[in-house]
C-alpha cells in the first residue's frame, strides 16, 4: 500500500471512530502534513482518494469536510482501488477457479492496448461478501505490467499487491455496464437460473501514464449487489 493509500486509511478510520457526521469540518491541509510528516502533495493525493469515495468534500478557502456517509451494503460502483477497498467491515472471499500465463485473443489485446503475441495472466474468480455470492470475474492483466501472479494473491487482493509490491499506480478505468440475463454457465456460478437477470461490467484499468494494464469482466448475482454512485459536480 502506498503512503498516501495508508493516510486515506486512516483519515476514513479517524472518520469512523470519532463518529463524525456530514458537514463536520477536519483538519487543514497543513496540520495534517504536520499530523502525517509527510509532503502536501501525498496528502493531496489522500484527500482526493477520499474525494472519489465520497468520503469528504473540499470547499476552497473554507477546509475539508466530512460527506454523508454511504447506506451500509452499497459499493462505490466507479471505484480504482478494487473491491476490498470499499467493503468497510464487510469480509471478501474468493473461489480461485484460473491463474495462467496465455496469448490474449484479440478482444483482450485490443482492449489492453498491446499485441495478440503479448503475454496477459488470466485470472477466474467467483468473489464472496460475507459468505454470499457476489460475483464472478474474468480478468487479463499485462504480463509486461504484472510480471507475477499466484493463487495467494489472486485469493486477497490483487490491486493491494500490484500497487504495495510492484509499485504500480493505478490512474483511471473506462466501465462498460450491460443489463441482461445470465447464460447457462454464468448462472452455474452464481448459484442462480439461467434467464435470471444481471449487471455485466466490462472495464479497462489504466496506470497513471494512461497505459492500460487490466481488463476485466463481471458479472454480478442481482440479489446480492447494491451499488452507489457519487457525483462531484451537476450533471447536465
Amino acid at each position: 500500500m502506498l503512503k498516501y493509500q495508508q493516510i486515506a486509511n486512516e483519515i476514513e478510520q479517524y472518520i469512523r471512530e470519532q463518529n463524525l457526521k456530514q458537514g463536520d469540518k477536519l483538519p487543514v491541509l497543513e496540520q495534517m502534513m504536520n499530523q502525517y510528516a509527510v509532503s502536501k502533495s501525498t496528502i493531496t493525493k489522500a484527500l482526493e482518494l477520499l474525494e472519489r469515495k465520497g468520503i469528504i468534500f473540499q470547499l476552497r478557502g473554507s477546509g475539508i469536510f466530512v460527506r454523508r456517509h454511504n447506506r451500509p451494503g452499497y459499493m462505490s460502483l466507479f471505484s480504482t482501488q478494487g473491491f476490498k477497498s470499499n467493503l468497510g467491515n464487510r469480509i471478501l472471499t474468493s473461489d480461485v477457479l484460473d491463474v495462467s500465463v496465455m496469448k490474449p485473443d484479440v478482444l483482450v489485446a485490443e482492449n489492453l492496448g498491446i499485441d495478440v503475441t503479448d503475454d496477459v495472466y488470466r485470472v477466474e474468480r467467483v468473489r464472496y461478501v460475507d459468505g454470499e455470492v457476489l460475483c464472478h470475474e474474468e480478468s487479463y492483466y499485462v504480463k509486461a505490467i504484472v510480471p507475477y501472479l499466484n493463487r495467494e494473491i489472486v485469493a486477497d487482493s490483487i490491486f493491494d499487491y500490484v500497487q504495495s509490491a510492484l509499485g504500480v499506480t493505478i490512474g483511471f478505468s473506462d466501465m462498460y455496464l450491460q443489463v441482461g440475463r445470465l447464460t447457462e454457465s454464468e448462472a452455474e456460478y452464481l448459484g442462480l437460473h439461467e434467464d435470471d437477470p444481471t449487471l455485466r461490467i466490462e472495464t479497462i484499468f489504466h496506470l497513471t501514464n494512461g497505459k492500460p494494464f487490466d481488463y476485466s469482466r463481471i458479472t454480478y448475482h442481482y440479489a446480492h449487489s447494491q451499488f452507489v454512485i457519487q457525483a462531484n459536480g451537476p450533471y447536465m
